[in-house]
Order: structure tokens, then C-alpha cells, then sequence
């Protein structure tokens, strides 16, 4: 049995506006097991964003307890968790979040800056990252130079810079047509079944689900359904 990578134990994130409190997650509990792909599925503000932000250590719940790697993080500095996420999870965002002054190697190579690694195995690595999403080619433009669905090749291989074990991605087809967003599922399914990389895909996109293993509904800032499948779609 995989073991439990990220576990969300009665979960609850508090809005205060002026003296009202809004609830946006209800008492969520949810596991993600080492490997797995999961999609976390719901409408615009059903709460799927700010599971994502507590999953991803981007934020701090209100209530209840946050594990990574069976410790309890819910009450972590800001400066612990930004190390561990430096360390552990890559992002990829619906807005690719390219740094625009930068070309795609110098935006892949920046997570590795954080983590103290030498300028020559920086950006050795950034090439081979590149390279490993066809980008090798345009590593030298800057974002406003390369299509959607390049700019979100760049964004996936930035997000493996540090080699994480998850890869956290928000809405990583919204942007794109449905023809390049297959392009990216299937970059991301290729890591996950080759390098066995845990994947959690936040979406409202019904055809995403085809590609995971685990599904978790989410509504009204409370999970209504959680369950498991064969993928549907392989690469």
C-alpha cells in the first residue's frame, strides 16, 4: 500500500470580512498516497482553489491539521514551509507565472538559485529539462516569444527544477485549446507513470479526470465525493 504523502485531517479555512466570518473549506479530510494522480474537481468558488493553496503549503488552515510525509506543518513559519516547498512540491499555474524579463532557460534555472545549487549545474540542468519538453529550440525566448502551450512546457519544466516529488498544477490547460492542453496532460501523465512523481491537478474541466487515478468533488467548501478509477487516458 503507497504511503501517505500529504493527509488534510478536519480542515477548515476562515475568511474574515469586516466582523462576518466566511467559511471556504468546512471540515476537509483528504490523503494523497506517494505516486498517485489526482484531480480535485468543483465549480468556480466551491473551495478547490483554497484546497490547493493548503495542499501546496501556500497557505495555513484556519482549523485542523496539515501532514506532509506523516508531520504536522499547519502551524509552520512562512520561511519552514517556503523551504519545504522549494524541496518538495513544483508548481505549474493557469497563468504560467513566466518571469517576462527572463528567457525560458533563466526561468527554469531560478527555483535552483533558492536552493544554493552552482550557475554551471543550473543551467546544465535547466537545458536538459528543456530539452526534455522539446523547448531546447526556444530556450533562449522570452515568454512573449513562445505560444501558450510553450510557455506552460517551460512552466513544467521549471517546476521539476528541484526535482520535487509533487507537482501541484492549477488549471494548467485553461488557457490553452483543447489540442495543446492534451499535449500538457500527457507531459504531465509521462512523469507521473515514468518518474513516478505524485500529481494533483485542480480543475473544473470534466475531461482532466480521464487522465487520474483518484478524484476528489468538491462543493460548497466540502468534499462530496472521493473516489477511484483506471485512468481513462494514456499516454
Amino acid at each position: 500500500m503507497p504511503e501517505t504523502v500529504i493527509k488534510l485531517e478536519n480542515v477548515w479555512k476562515i475568511y474574515q470580512l469586516g466582523k462576518i466570518d466566511l467559511p471556504v473549506l468546512s471540515g476537509v479530510s483528504l490523503e494523497v498516497k506517494l505516486g498517485s494522480f489526482v484531480t480535485i474537481m468543483g465549480p468556480s468558488g466551491s473551495g478547490k482553489s483554497t484546497l490547493m493553496y493548503l495542499i501546496g503549503l501556500l497557505d495555513v488552515p484556519t482549523k485542523g491539521k496539515v501532514y506532509l510525509d506523516g508531520k504536522d506543518v499547519s502551524n509552520f513559519s512562512e520561511n519552514m514551509l517556503a523551504k519545504i516547498r522549494g524541496q518538495k512540491i513544483g508548481f505549474v499555474f493557469q497563468q504560467f507565472n513566466l518571469l517576462p524579463n527572463l528567457t525560458a532557460l533563466e526561468n527554469v534555472m531560478m527555483p535552483m538559485i533558492f536552493q544554493g545549487m552552482p550557475e554551471n549545474e543550473r543551467q546544465e540542468r535547466a537545458k536538459k529539462l528543456l530539452a526534455s519538453f522539446d523547448m531546447e529550440k526556444r530556450s533562449h525566448h522570452k515568454p512573449n516569444e513562445l505560444s501558450g502551450g510553450e510557455q506552460q512546457r517551460v512552466a513544467i519544466a521549471r517546476s521539476l527544477a528541484n526535482d520535487p516529488e509533487i507537482i501541484v498544477a492549477d488549471e494548467p490547460t485553461g488557457n490553452l485549446d483543447s489540442g495543446t492542453g492534451k499535449i500538457i496532460m500527457d507531459a504531465l501523465t509521462k512523469l507521473h507513470k515514468e518518474q513516478k512523481k505524485t500529481i494533483i491537478v485542480v480543475t473544473h474541466d470534466p475531461t482532466i479526470a480521464d487522465y487520474s487515478e483518484n478524484i476528489v468533488h468538491i462543493r460548497d467548501g466540502q468534499i462530496i465525493k472521493n473516489h477511484f478509477q483506471e485512468a481513462k487516458v494514456l499516454w
